[in-house]
């Protein structure tokens, strides 16, 4: 995967880290402006506070 060296497709900034199942505000900072490597109807690849690309769900971004 090269996702880390593809051309950043958008910019999202985190609104917030509220998450049932999984803990995000780990990787995700609120207010932060993220790089959008790749998307899918459901998720978001970005690179994330440890410098690697990561999927989240679309509604922690704005």
């Amino acid at each position: 995967m090269n996702w880390k060296e593809a051309p950043t497709i958008k910019k999202v900034t985190c609104t917030n880290t509220e998450a049932e199942k999984f803990l995000v505000s780990n990787v995700l900072t609120v207010g932060k402006e993220y790089e959008v490597k790749n998307e899918t109807e459901e998720f978001l690849f970005i690179i994330d506070n440890t410098g690697n690309v990561g999927g989240f769900y679309k509604n922690y971004f704005e």
